[in-house]
Order: C-alpha cells, then structure tokens, then sequence
C-alpha cells in the first residue's frame, strides 16, 4: 500500500505515515519499502502487551462509565467488552485500577428516540444515505435525504450531523424531532470524514455544494 493512500484512509500526513512506519520497525515489525511502490508488512508481527498508567486507566474507566450511562446500550455492551479484554491482559498489580470505586458518572435519561442508533452507527460506518422525516411542535413533517457525518451526544440530547440533499447544506437533526427514518442502500461520497472537516471549518461542502455521489 503506497504512503499516500495509507495518508488518506488515515487523515493524516504522509510525513506521519514515514515516522510510525518507522517507529514500526524500530519495535519489529518486519515492513518493507519502496519508493513509488508502498509498504509491504510481512505476516507475523505482534504489538507488544499493552501498558497503561494508573491516570491513563482511571481515564479509561471514566471514559467507559460515561459511554454505558448517556449512550444507548449498543455502546455500553461495547464499552465493557472492551474494558473486559484490557483487563485480561493487565499486569496483576494494575488490575486494582480499573476496580477503582473512586469516580462517577451519572446515567442520562436522554430524549426520548425510536432512532436506532446502531443502525446509525452502521450508516454512518457504511457511509449510507438515510431519508429522515423530522417535525416539532410549530412546522409540519418534512423529509429529507440525509450524508449522516456524526452522531452526537449533548447534555440529554442526540443529534445526528449530516448534509441535507434537499436544503443544500449542514444540519444538526434532534433524533427526538425524527418520526421516520429509512437506512437506504445508496452510498455517497467523497470520504466522510472530509465532509466532517467541511463542516468544522465553516459548513462548504467539499464538492461545492452539488451531489457528488
């Protein structure tokens, strides 16, 4: 795989690609390269065991309480899988950080969705378009095609991010607001986390405001 496509599936520079392919290979990994060619990585390198501080394990079990108790329960089945698998690998000795009582994150009731936040993850993975019907309390429902970019968790409430086909720019959709939602097999482009880029730095869409797809 050539560095500049490692670059773009990564978001980062090829300058990174060039340090940690050479960190890599500093600790073992047998990796080949060829100018005009790409990396090569030979079958049979394993990362070293994993070794946390007891702050960064704290942060781990915070960060793992707070996904359990605002997201839905997709996530906190996945939070604790992954607390789980961390844990199996620990020294004995730092295993009494991640039983660690002293923090607290309180659950969240959240806005009430019959969105399927998994299916979004999924959508957003997949880079699917989804036709969304919102409506609040004062406009009548209105439907649209929606690039979902990002899933949000804010205070009690979730958001979808995404580029609206029908009003030519960024939203923000309350899934509490969403009275209909159809995950659709058609996939849009470009890359989207170009597109959460765009709409970081001021809301143009990368492909100037027309269907790229």
């Amino acid at each position: 795989m050539s560095g500049g496509e490692l670059a773009r599936e990564l978001d980062v520079s090829l300058r990174t690609i060039r340090r940690d392919v050479a960190t890599l290979q500093a600790m073992g990994a047998d990796i080949d390269g060829e100018p005009g060619v790409g990396y090569i990585l030979r079958p049979g390198f394993l990362l070293p065991p994993l070794s946390f501080t007891e702050e960064e394990l704290h942060a781990l079990v915070i960060g793992a309480q707070w996904v359990s108790r605002q997201t839905d329960e997709g996530l906190a089945r996945a939070v604790q899988d992954a607390l789980a698998k961390i844990n199996s690998v620990l020294a004995p000795d730092m295993r009494r950080a991640m039983d660690d009582s002293a923090f607290f994150v309180s659950r969240s009731e959240g806005a009430a969705s019959g969105v399927d936040l998994a299916r979004i993850r999924q959508a957003l993975r997949e880079q699917r378009k989804m036709r969304v019907t919102c409506a609040d309390e004062t406009d009548p429902p209105m439907e649209q095609t929606v690039w979902p970019i990002m899933l949000g968790f804010i205070e009690n409430q979730r958001f979808v991010a995404g580029w609206s086909e029908q009003t030519l720019d960024f939203r923000l959709f309350r899934t509490d607001r969403i009275v209909k939602v159809d995950f659709l097999a058609e996939h849009y482009t470009p890359n989207r986390r170009q597109l959460v880029k765009a709409w970081r730095a001021g809301g143009e869409h990368p492909c100037n405001q027309r269907d790229c797809s």
